[in-house]
Order: C-alpha cells, then structure tokens, then sequence
C-alpha cells in the first residue's frame, strides 16, 4: 500500500512535529480557515503547513470537491490513529494541577436546542467565571456522529440512556427526567381524562434527532394495540412545542422541556395516558477523549448544571 511505503520512508528525525496538532487539525475541520483558528495561526500559514504536510507524507491529504475539502484514502487512515496520538499526547504533557483559568481550547459538544435552553446557559455562565478563555461551540446530531467522536471532531455529546454508543465509548448519567403529553390549553381534549385510544385520535408532533422515527413510544403503543399518527416531525423541542401550541396536535416529550415553554406557548402537562415514562439524560465520549484533564474538568461543569436544573428528579443518577 502507499501509505504504509510513505510512512516507512519518512525520517522521523526530520520531520517538524509542531505538524502533527496542525495536520490533526485539518484532518479534523477538513476545512483550513477553521484549523488556522484552532491553532492560532494565520489562514496563509496553516496553507503552508499543508503544503508541507503534503510533501512530508506525498499524498495530497485534502483534495478539493466542490465546496468542500475532502480527505484522500490516506488521510482517513491517518484521521483516527493521529487524534488517538495526540489525546495520548496531551494527556502524557498535561500538568496534573490543571488550571481552567489558563485553557484556551473550543469544546465541541453535540446537543439539542433541549439542552441548549436548559443546560448550557448554567455552563456557559460558569465558564465565563472559572475559564473564560474556553469557547464551546455545539455540533447538530446525524447518522455521522458516532465517526465524528471516533476522529475527534466532536468532542463529547448528550444523549439517553440506551443511545447505541460508539465502539470503546463511556458515558455518565447526568439526570432523570420523564415524558409529558402535551397538548394547547384550548384543545378540544383538553376537558377529558385521556385514554390509550384518545392518544391515538389525534396527530402528533414528534422530534427525531437522528432521523429515526420509531420511538419506545411507539412500542408501547403497539403493545396495546394502538397506532398514532406522526403529522410533523423536526429535530427540535422548541419548534415542535410552537406546532402543538399553535394546532390540535399532541406531542410527549421531555416534562422539563416542556414546561420552560408552556407559558409562551400556551401548553398544558399532563401524565401520558399508556403510564409514566422516565429516561436518563447522559453525556458520552470516546476513549480517546477520556484521559483529557480539561474534559474531565468540562464534564463535571455540566454534571453540576444538569443536577441543578433536573434537582427534582436526579436522584439515582450515576456512572455508567
């Protein structure tokens, strides 16, 4: 193979390894503007750097496909491998007495607008106190994340207790929460005590993150043989509370969620009629991301936040 040739015939003795975060960067960005700002250089400079990535390794490592930059065979050999070195790395260099005060790092983190309304203004606001020179930006969910974690790119993510998680990956539970129906306040069921049947007359609202529609939901549903119809699905709480404050459609979703927006929506709450729900909200990273003194420190950050925002449920929660 080519890239086992290139990688025998290059003389480590030479080679400049302040490439190495810059190539990681690249290869994770895929995008060199973006890359020059996470390494604090200049766009020209990161182009040089590449341009010497390019004759180190004889491979053109990012070749252009329309818009965007594309890795070649190469570089995705090199994507995994290289972002497990460097976290080894950094981990290896770090010093134990980390001081938050001093990081300068972007976080990348993939959440829902849930946890954006929720959770990240309380971390947010600690961060400006306690590390103000990290900056988090959120990533959107998709059939592509568990590649994205694998290859650095996204650095940790929110999920549910029973998400599929990535080959090697851990996870904390953060809190517990629990499914609510939600309906308008003037809506036409509003007066009765609703049953498994009426829960299936009316259209619903629905909100899928990974493009997956089926839900446990719909399992139990089906259980007891009852079927709805989905009318509207998005991949945000917010805008599918609107739809439901705004028509005759329902939606069950996070109780949480759904009552920071009941007043502007104008939603009433009420237990699902097919019985309570609970599910556990978690954060997950890969192996690669575990060692990492400043993420440990970011976990925790959340950890806290989370427990204050779901302090009347998260009772129980834990490591797993």
């Amino acid at each position: 193979m080519f890239y086992m040739k290139t990688m025998r015939e290059v003389n480590l003795s030479g080679v400049d390894l302040n490439l190495l975060p810059l190539l990681e960067a690249l290869l994770r960005r895929r995008n060199v503007t973006q890359a020059a700002r996470e390494a604090g250089l200049s766009q020209p400079a990161m182009s040089r750097a590449l341009a010497r990535l390019r004759h180190l390794l004889g491979d053109p490592l990012l070749v252009r496909d329309g818009g965007a930059l594309v890795p070649t065979p190469v570089a995705r050999a090199l994507a995994g491998p290289l972002a497990e070195a460097m976290a080894d790395l950094r981990a290896l260099l770090s010093r134990r007495d980390f001081d938050p005060v001093q990081a300068q790092r972007t976080v990348c983190l993939a959440a829902s607008d849930a946890q954006g309304l929720l959770i990240l203004p309380g971390v947010m606001a600690r961060l400006g106190r306690a590390a103000p020179g990290l900056r988090l930006r959120l990533e959107g969910y998709g059939p592509d994340l568990a590649e994205r974690m694998r290859s650095g790119r996204v650095d940790l993510a929110f999920a549910v207790a029973g998400t599929p998680l990535p080959p090697g990956a851990e996870s904390e539970t953060l809190a517990r929460d629990e499914l609510a129906l939600v309906f308008r306040r003037d809506h036409p069921g509003a007066a009765r005590d609703w049953t498994p049947a009426d829960y299936g007359r009316f259209d619903h609202a629905s909100v899928s993150l990974f493009g997956d529609e089926p839900s446990d939901i719909d399992a139990r549903l089906a259980a007891i043989g009852v079927q709805r119809r989905v009318a509207y699905v998005s991949p945000s709480f917010a805008s599918a509370l609107a739809v439901v404050g705004a028509s005759d459609l329902v939606t069950t979703l996070s109780r949480t969620v759904a009552a920071r927006h009941a007043e502007t929506f104008g939603l009433e709450l009420r237990e699902p009629p097919f019985g309570r729900m609970t599910y556990d909200l978690t954060l997950i990273w890969t192996a690669i991301r575990a060692a990492d003194p400043l993420l440990g420190w970011f976990r925790g950050v959340v950890r806290d936040v989370a427990r204050e925002v779901f302090a009347p449920t998260a009772a129980g929660a834990g490591t797993g």
